[in-house]
């Protein structure tokens, strides 16, 4: 399934990150919801948070299976921090590397694929979710700058990225061709965040409120030509859909393999658990289910690689993986009884985590729409 040398190495690589860094400090980071920064730099200097950029810009210059790969053994650890991987690779750093200038991306790439600036990807607010051409965020033309104004919600990293790539309305409310993408800095004093919010699962993964308050920037600043916004954005979220269904196909990964571990020492009328088949058909169901979705998730990645037009894959692989993903972490709570829903095991936590994948970039009704429009164009 998709597999060679390099690929084997990176998973490898990301599976030991993770038990060495992560795994110790999930619960505490979960409990207070601290979002690590500094393993965020750490991330950084083992290659995580420029997978898929080019060398040349100082990324890993991998692949999508690779991407998949990193995503899910992180994921199988702490979906937090899987989270917040994708989106610092998938969404900031690849707008900017998908339609970025040359000196944009030499001037950025470099300290997000090294972790040392961590990045962040403002599409979405208040009263437009996936109905982004009715933004109320807006940027308005004045010389050789634009003024930026309005909020953004849900935004991973929105209090502590470095850089945030903001959508924003420039022409009338509803038009075609109505928004552009900008970059702004952290130290752009016109940007400044809000309410953090305080999330049933993911809690170690920031999400805070973006709020521009006649937010200056050149027009050097601009990502691609007036209107481009939309175009860019539906293209880097097909991207995006990969990395949430690597995400949910981790976090469903992580919950099996705890649930087939416990199933097998948990003792009951003399025999382990696992041997009566209330319990057993369970998780042959899980590992189907599990297996389907991560072929799903791949042939998605592939066809990206390929460059071929992955849209209905992709949202087809986002869709069934965070589905699944609920699934197999319920399943799990179940498995363990009482001791799955205490904290003193691990699958609590993937099943609170499992949920926002299928809200998350799209929820999963979003991704049935994709989906339809997709198949009728075939026939």
């Amino acid at each position: 399934m998709y597999k060679s040398e390099q690929l084997t190495l990176v998973r490898q690589s990301a599976k030991d990150f993770a038990e060495r860094y992560i795994r110790p400090h999930i619960m505490e980071w979960d409990e207070v919801q601290t979002f690590p920064i500094e393993l965020m730099h750490q991330l950084g200097e083992h290659g995580f948070l420029g997978v898929l950029v080019p060398e040349q810009y100082g990324g890993a210059g991998l692949g999508y299976q690779e991407y998949v790969s990193v995503i899910d053994e992180i994921a199988q650890v702490c979906g937090s921090i899987g989270l917040s991987v994708a989106a610092h690779n998938s969404l900031c750093t690849n707008h900017i590397l998908q339609f970025g200038s040359e000196e944009q991306k030499q001037k950025y790439l470099p300290k997000l694929a090294t972790g040392q600036w961590i990045g962040a990807w403002a599409l979405t607010e208040a009263n437009t979710g996936s109905d982004s051409a009715r933004m109320m965020c807006v940027a308005r033309r004045e010389g050789d700058e634009y003024v930026l104004n309005g909020s953004k919600c849900w935004i991973t990293h929105g209090k502590s990225g470095d850089v945030v790539v903001v959508m924003t309305r420039t022409g009338e409310i509803g038009a075609k061709n109505n928004s552009t993408a900008f970059i702004v800095e952290r130290s752009n004093v016109g940007l400044k965040y809000g309410k953090k919010e305080n999330k049933l699962g993911m809690r170690a993964s920031e999400t805070a409120e973006v709020i521009l308050e006649d937010c200056r920037v050149p027009i050097s600043a601009r990502l691609g030509e007036e209107g481009d916004g939309f175009k860019q954005a539906m293209k880097i979220l097909d991207g995006g859909r990969i990395s949430i269904a690597a995400l949910s196909l981790g976090i469903a990964k992580g919950a099996m393999s705890a649930a087939a571990k416990y199933a097998q020492e948990r003792q009951q009328f003399g025999q382990p658990i696992a041997n009566f088949q209330g319990i057993s058909f369970k998780l042959a169901e899980m590992a189907t289910k599990v297996h389907a979705a991560e072929l799903m998730t791949r042939e998605a990645a592939a066809l990206k690689m390929e460059g071929t037009s992955m849209t209905k894959e992709a949202a087809m692989a986002k869709f069934y993986a965070s589905e699944i993903c609920v699934e197999v972490s319920t399943d799990a709570v179940q498995i363990f009884g009482g001791y799955g829903y205490t904290k003193d095991f691990p699958v609590e936590k993937f099943y609170r985590d499992s949920k926002l994948c299928t809200i998350g970039e799209g929820t999963s009704e979003i991704q049935k729409i994709v989906i339809a429009r997709e198949v009728l164009k075939e026939y």
